[in-house]
């Protein structure tokens, strides 16, 4: 079994909290993770009819009975319980009494913020990430395999083809959510707007745009995509404009939290494929700021991550913050070093000044080079200072 980066943190807070939180989205390998790690806790998933209906009719009973060293998968699905675990805890003020898990971000969270506020430590696991995948020899030395396969642990569990997972997994996961929390009536049109969506990668999000190709409203292209977002399938990666530049745009870019999932959604189904298509480019860079965001969480590093562009179509696809600094990347699916390739990155130094502390381009070869004035990371040699 491929170990886990976050578990480290999680051991540490634990001790201090006493109730987990571990979210993040669905087939990411959170019940496996939580079950390795925690082999002397009860694991109960209220998926499952039978417990949810004994929580949900009698929750003094079943907190009885699971009072203590309990896993709650799912959790969830009985808000009701939030607040009876808000005074089991403050009574025991026992550590790590209590882990909860689920994939709804949305409903989690609301019923965390509202009951649990304080008690709790909160962990996002992602799937694989590259320094996971590389400790069992499953990083593949080209990145076209990885952006087509993605990484979600089924993947590398057994072998399985991509295009019936990610079939599966929109059907399953995705679409129940979604009818879980809003009352879709035409399930073609939202995959026509996922679809859309992944058309989208690495472009700065224009709501009209997307809702005059879809055909629906401004207000449902807004939910959609909160919901898209609470699943952990797409997020948005925000604009900086601190100080740089008075002229910045502050519109958001969008990204799939999985590039194996949007390879899907855009027809892509092999390395030939992704090599030939106009997405190459957006994909790369989305597997890019992806390795950065799984890292961060994996590790518990708190960074923020921006991009940056000026009016003038001045830009840096990656900016991310180390207290008072920040690194700037740029992001290029080229195997070829070019001079042209650092551009962005010079205009931004030049621009921010002592803010600035290390200019790195992650390029689509294999060797790292570190010269006076700039770090050149090949794409599978990723790594946040820690």
């Amino acid at each position: 079994m491929i170990e886990r980066n976050i578990a480290k943190a999680i051991s540490e807070l634990m001790l201090v909290y006493p109730v987990i939180a571990l979210t993040g989205p669905r087939q990411s390998g959170k019940t496996t993770l939580l079950k390795s790690m925690f082999k002397d806790y009860r694991y109960i998933s209220l998926e499952n009819p039978d417990n949810r209906f004994f929580a949900e009719q009698d929750p003094n009973g079943f907190l009885e009975l699971y009072n203590q060293k309990v896993i709650f998968d799912e959790v969830q699905r009985v808000p009701s319980l939030f607040s009876y675990i808000q005074t089991l805890v403050d009574e025991s003020k026992t550590m790590g009494q209590f882990i909860l898990s689920g994939s709804q971000n949305f409903s989690l969270m609301k019923n965390i913020t509202q009951s649990l506020a304080g008690r709790v430590a909160l962990f996002k696991l992602f799937p694989f990430d590259f320094e996971e995948l590389n400790s069992h020899n499953l990083l593949t030395p080209d990145y076209s395999s990885m952006l087509v396969r993605g990484c979600y642990p089924a993947l590398y569990d057994r072998p399985m083809p991509t295009t019936p997972f990610y079939a599966n997994y929109i059907e399953t996961y995705v679409e129940r959510d979604l009818s879980e929390l809003l009352n879709i009536k035409d399930i073609r049109l939202f995959r026509t707007f996922l679809k859309l969506c992944a058309g989208r990668i690495g472009q700065q999000l224009n709501l009209t745009n997307l809702a005059n190709e879809t055909g629906i409203s401004i207000p449902t292209v807004k939910s959609w995509l909160s919901i898209l977002e609470s699943s952990y399938i797409t997020y948005q990666l925000p604009p900086f404009f601190n100080n740089f530049n008075k002229r910045l745009v502050k519109s958001t870019k969008l990204y799939f939290y999985d590039t194996g999932l949007a390879c899907y959604l855009l027809g892509i189904k092999s390395e030939k494929s992704i090599q030939e298509s106009e997405f190459k480019g957006a994909l790369f860079e989305n597997m890019v700021i992806n390795e950065y965001i799984k890292q961060n969480y994996h590790h518990g590093l708190y960074r923020e991550f921006y991009y940056w562009r000026d009016s003038n179509g001045h830009e840096v696809d990656l900016l991310v913050s180390n207290e008072t600094t920040y690194d700037v990347v740029e992001i290029k699916a080229t195997k070829t070093i070019l001079p042209k390739l650092f551009d962005g990155l010079d205009l931004l130094k030049n621009i921010g000044k002592e803010t600035i502390n290390r200019k790195i381009l992650v390029y689509g070869g294999t060797e790292s080079q570190n010269r006076s004035n700039y770090k050149i990371w090949a794409w599978n040699s990723i790594k946040i200072d820690f």
